[in-house]
């Protein structure tokens, strides 16, 4: 652990606990993610030509929907998690020679930030293109999730590129 910080989820037995938050101010909080899913060239050709019926719908499309609703959800995922109310959550997909970059932004004005729910967003999202697009590869990689940056609450973050 790093010299002088104390993890925030823990109580002075090491015993979880959820954040206290009541003596927070409310304010304006966003947090971008990102998670990167390669899936190589012949099924990203298939993808971008609109060539990849699956009965669940479009991929690109049905990976956006499933990673807000994602989001939605992020407190029944994760133990920890506040349950907020969210409002706002956009995600948007693009290509890169053989790999697909999702990209989250998730924002609420709230005494808590919403870091969990933009990286469940993009998570859940990567997840739903492996499970349209396995039938065909099993050789499919999901990385790089990572939070991008963060607005509000005590600090802001910045991912330096």
């Amino acid at each position: 652990m790093m010299k002088g910080k104390k993890l925030t989820h823990t109580d002075e037995s090491g015993n979880p606990q959820m954040v206290d938050v009541s003596a927070k101010a409310i304010t304006k909080r966003t947090a971008r993610a990102q998670a990167s899913v390669k899936v190589g060239a012949d099924i990203l050709s298939l993808i971008k030509h609109n060539e990849l019926n699956t009965k669940k719908g479009p991929v690109f499309q049905t990976a956006i929907l499933a990673g807000v609703m994602g989001a939605k959800k992020t407190s029944d995922l994760i133990p920890l998690a506040h349950p907020i109310g969210l409002e706002d959550c956009k995600i948007s997909i693009t290509t890169r020679k053989d790999s697909i970059v999702i990209e989250s932004l998730a924002s609420i004005s709230s005494k808590t930030g919403v870091e969990m729910e933009a990286l469940t967003a993009v998570s859940i999202a990567a997840l739903t293109i492996y499970d349209m697009c396995k039938a065909l590869s099993h050789n499919i990689t999901i990385s790089e999730i990572k939070l991008l940056e963060k607005t509000g609450g005590k600090k802001d973050f910045k991912r330096k590129p």
